[in-house]
């Protein structure tokens, strides 16, 4: 998506350690509302047809993009929780490897949001080594959910997450894909 790829490159930037890509002006710190809907215009484009009945993402930066297309496409949007919360009874649960915090985070979703009658749609800002979708297959797992696709803002290309689906047999679309981080964290776009 070329608007999206234009605003990668034009605000988006690395730190110099890590592979950690900065987009937090515009898309998952502060958002730009304007943008993150002309995304969501084209992750309905792309499913629309495909039989989703539910929008997963996980908190916090999936969240605006989901409910966007969930609210174009006329679905519900369940998120995952990063947290055992007192608040869920019974929950699926499983463990994400989480880039912002350096660590392992428990993550679970309602029993009662994710069931075998569920063909689900999962949204994401960012495609990195594939830890949050395998949380999703594992969700989906234990609850006989079905994964029709996933939708991601941006890609790490250099990362192993498209690998990762792709073993996985999962249909996913991104919308800008970083090809690298150059020496003067400065990136490049495929």
């Amino acid at each position: 998506m070329e608007e999206l790829k234009q605003r990668i490159l034009r605000d988006g930037r690395a730190k110099a350690e890590g592979g950690v890509v900065l987009v937090n002006s515009f898309l998952n710190h502060q958002l730009d509302s304007q943008l993150l809907m002309h995304c969501a215009e084209e992750f309905a484009r792309l499913f629309k047809g495909q039989g989703i009945n539910k929008i997963v993402t996980i908190e916090a930066s999936g969240i605006a993009p989901a409910i966007l297309t969930g609210y174009l496409m006329n679905l519900p949007v369940v998120f995952i929780k990063k947290k055992v919360s007192n608040n869920v009874d019974e929950f699926w649960k499983s463990w994400v490897w989480s880039f912002t915090r350096s660590d392992n985070v428990t993550v679970c979703i309602d029993r009662r949001f994710l069931t075998v009658d569920d063909r689900i749609l999962f949204i994401d800002d960012f495609l990195a080594d594939g830890h949050a979708s395998g949380s999703v297959i594992h969700f989906c797992r234990q609850s006989g959910a079905q994964i029709v696709g996933m939708g991601f803002l941006v890609e790490k290309g250099f990362a192993g997450g498209g690998k990762f689906l792709r073993d996985h047999n999962i249909p996913y679309h991104v919308l800008a894909t970083i090809k690298r981080i150059n020496e003067d964290n400065t990136l490049e776009l495929e």
